[in-house]
């Protein structure tokens, strides 16, 4: 595909203004146009992004190559089932959808058509977590820190899938090895679902990942901490900063011949090419549509990411 691919944004409330925002600067894309079941709203977002607000989601099919889709959750299934059924590649806010058998749905369907179905994991295009991959290689222990204040346009969804989903995706996709306990509590404090969120996951290979989220914080927060062998890894999502602690030997030859050993403590700054992690999804959307680069994370791995992000909600609800 040489010519720009003609994109369309579904859903314009607070994550949707920032997929307009972006889709407007791509140059190999062109925004053809949004749709949002509030047409004052899709009004005044075409308006301030010189862009047009069809009357249908059929309308905007029509005239689109691929759809970028921000709605609530709960219409995440129906829309982009139905934007593939009509063979357009998708890009979907997470969740992919509110089950796993929709999840399993989409990308067989997408699979069908030989289309990009691509979930809106921003965090895999934070530099640091681009970085991640190179040094961490073989993780024993990992802890996770996601903590933020309350925001009130979240209400279809708790903490889980809303926040630590981020690092279900980030560990499992680090990690490459079977889920094989997961052990989990959390409570809800200020919505109908839970808010925070206390999580612990053990692998097939031995590692053990402590995942911890809450959005009733007076602080926001963002941090990954990996322990291996023979390094220490701290990443700050926020910053896009990554650390390298590692222990070097010194030795000193002393009159008596015996050898003094001391443990020096290194620390690395790794370099990080920091960019707006939205704007490189929408690139890395654009260019597997054009054929020109590789889905960095495959469907499958989509589906587990919400497998386990649904046993954690079995252990903290109980199974419905």
């Amino acid at each position: 595909m040489d010519k720009k691919v003609r994109l369309g944004v579904i859903g314009t409330g607070h994550m949707g203004q920032y997929h307009v925002n972006v889709a407007k600067q791509l140059s190999d894309a062109e925004l053809i146009g949004i749709f949002d079941a509030n047409v004052e709203r899709a009004t005044q977002i075409a308006e301030k992004h010189k862009t047009k607000a069809f009357g249908t989601i059929e309308d905007l099919l029509k005239e689109t190559d691929a759809i970028i889709i921000a709605a609530p959750t709960f219409l995440h299934h129906k829309i982009a089932k139905q934007a593939l059924t009509e063979k357009k590649h998708v890009l979907v806010e997470k969740p992919i959808s509110q089950t796993v058998e929709e999840a399993k749905e989409l990308v067989n369907l997408a699979k069908q058509n030989n289309l990009i179905l691509q979930v809106g994991h921003v965090e895999r295009f934070n530099g640091a977590v681009l970085e991640l991959g190179k040094i961490a290689e073989h993780p024993i222990l990992i802890e996770s820190r996601r903590i933020a204040p309350y925001n009130s346009r979240i209400t279809d969804v708790g903490v889980v899938l809303d926040m630590m989903i981020h690092d279900i995706d980030i560990v499992l996709n680090l990690v490459k090895s079977e889920v094989t306990e997961v052990k989990a509590v959390g409570s809800s404090v200020v919505s109908n679902h839970e808010d925070i969120a206390s999580v612990v996951l053990k692998f097939a290979n031995g590692c053990v990942a402590s995942l911890n989220a809450s959005r009733s914080s007076q602080a926001k927060i963002r941090t990954l901490n990996i322990s291996q062998k023979d390094s220490y890894v701290f990443l700050d999502f926020t910053n896009q900063e990554i650390e390298l602690h590692r222990q070097a030997s010194s030795t000193t030859q002393l009159g008596s011949g015996e050898i003094k050993y001391r443990q020096e403590s290194i620390v690395e700054k790794i370099f990080v090419h920091k960019d707006n992690p939205l704007k490189q999804e929408h690139e890395h959307f654009v260019k597997c549509i054009k054929g020109e680069s590789e889905p960095m994370v495959k469907g499958d791995s989509d589906i587990k990411t919400l497998e386990v992000a649904y046993r954690i909600l079995e252990e903290i609800h109980g199974k419905k």
